[in-house]
């Protein structure tokens, strides 16, 4: 190439990265809130990066560069210019599944979050409490989290429950886009799924105080506004929505009502909100400033205690204009300066709400700790199917008198506490 054309392309290299820096520069929100983040983590409540790997690359690790990956709204420098310092991944299986080997490829979702923390160790740290959080932070890391989406991934196991949160799961989904044999879905609430439980069974609240005893998050995304009421009504810990937006704002069923926020508020929840169009303007169209009043609104009606960030990247097919990928998450937050949100407010949405919750699950799990397991199962009439064996199950009203006596105790002994 002949010097005079080097020199130009030199110039105008020089030029290009002179508007870019001039353009971060005039906007003292987005400088404002790049300090914020460099000062508090934000916390994303939900992304399904791990579905992606199965389905673009049936979870074959070695055939992925996430330093170059560009199929996928989440890579490694697009997760750095984002500045995520925590993510909880999505170890989804579609509803499909239930009944047939759920717990097997959600054990395979599990396990490739695992290889992408020991992939890319100079990029993920692998987290399962508040602490880790806050060293990964110092460390420069993304702290990563698993959040199982969906109940029909326990199979209706109170055990496979337990040895899940022993693998590092930290959050469970009730239900994804299904009823499970213990749980309404948010469907029941449009009118295409009939209500199978009048929101949880008993053995659904088994589910919700044995995650309390384990110190697992309990994720309300997804289900049917009894459900959401329900749960309140009994968890000792704090709730969160990890990918929900406001119903008020669009009247989509997996966003949660006012009502529901300010009961959330009341036990010192998180509802994470969600940038998916559909849940945005409930229109396939939507821009990063319709998201910012999603935020305004739950702000307005429940207090910034209760906000967080759960972008939902890699699991929907359509994005606000300015929140394509992870790596436009900070103009967000500039946004919400922009409109008159406080330096602790904002500090609060990234990322001190959600470690607020998750360090009081943890206080919840200590208290609990002389506790022992829930080892009455589900009656098996509730979960008869083809594909379920009978070995050791008990008689039905049996099991059901024995599950309905331990929940009025438990429920007994936290009224006491209470």
């Amino acid at each position: 190439m002949p010097s005079g054309v080097i020199t130009g392309v030199c110039v105008s290299l020089w030029i290009m990265s002179c508007v870019v820096t001039l353009t971060w520069a005039e906007d003292p929100n987005l400088t404002r809130a790049l300090r914020l983040m460099s000062e508090t983590p934000l916390i994303d409540g939900h992304n399904d990066l791990p579905w992606q790997m199965r389905e673009q690359f049936n979870n074959q690790l070695n055939k992925v560069d996430l330093n170059t990956l560009t199929t996928t709204h989440t890579n490694i420098p697009k997760i750095k210019e984002g500045k995520l310092g925590a993510q909880f991944w999505s170890a989804y299986v579609r509803c499909e599944s239930q009944y047939k080997d759920a717990v097997r490829q959600t054990l395979e979702q599990i396990d490739v979050i695992h290889r992408m923390c020991q992939k890319y160790p100079e990029t993920f740290m692998f987290a399962t409490s508040s602490q880790d959080l806050t060293t990964a932070f110092t460390q420069k890391k993304t702290a990563s989290l698993i959040g199982v989406e969906g109940g029909h991934s326990i199979d209706s196991s109170l055990a496979t429950l337990r040895m899940m949160y022993q693998l590092g799961v930290r959050y469970l989904t009730l239900t994804h886009s299904c009823n499970t044999p213990w749980a309404d879905n948010w469907l029941v609430d449009t009118g295409s799924e009939p209500s199978e439980h009048n929101g949880l069974s008993p053995f659904g609240k088994q589910v919700v105080m044995e995650m309390n005893r384990l110190g697992m998050l309990i994720d309300l995304a997804h289900v049917s506004v009894k459900v959401m009421n329900q749960v309140l009504d009994i968890s000792k810990a704090p709730v969160i929505f990890s990918h929900s937006s406001a119903y008020s704002i669009c009247p989509h069923k997996r966003n949660v009502p006012d009502e529901v926020l300010r009961r959330v508020n009341k036990t010192q929840g998180i509802v994470m909100v969600n940038f998916y169009n559909d849940y945005v303007t409930c229109q396939k169209t939507a821009k990063l400033s319709d998201v910012a009043d999603h935020f305004d609104h739950i702000k307005m009606v429940a207090g910034a205690g209760i906000i967080g960030f759960g972008g939902d990247y890699d699991g929907v097919s359509r994005l606000p204009e300015g929140l394509e990928d992870v790596s436009k998450v900070p103009h967000l937050v500039a946004e919400l300066l922009r409109r008159g949100w406080t330096d602790d407010e904002v500090k609060a949405a990234l990322g001190m709400n959600l470690l607020r919750v998750l360090q009081q699950a943890e206080k919840i799990r200590d208290s609990l700790k002389n506790t022992a397991a829930d080892d009455v199962p589900i009656p098996s009439e509730e979960v008869k199917n083809p594909c379920r064996t009978r070995d050791g199950q008990a008689s039905a009203g049996a099991v059901q008198t024995l599950s309905m006596l331990a929940l009025m105790i438990t429920l007994s002994v936290q009224a006491l506490i209470q």
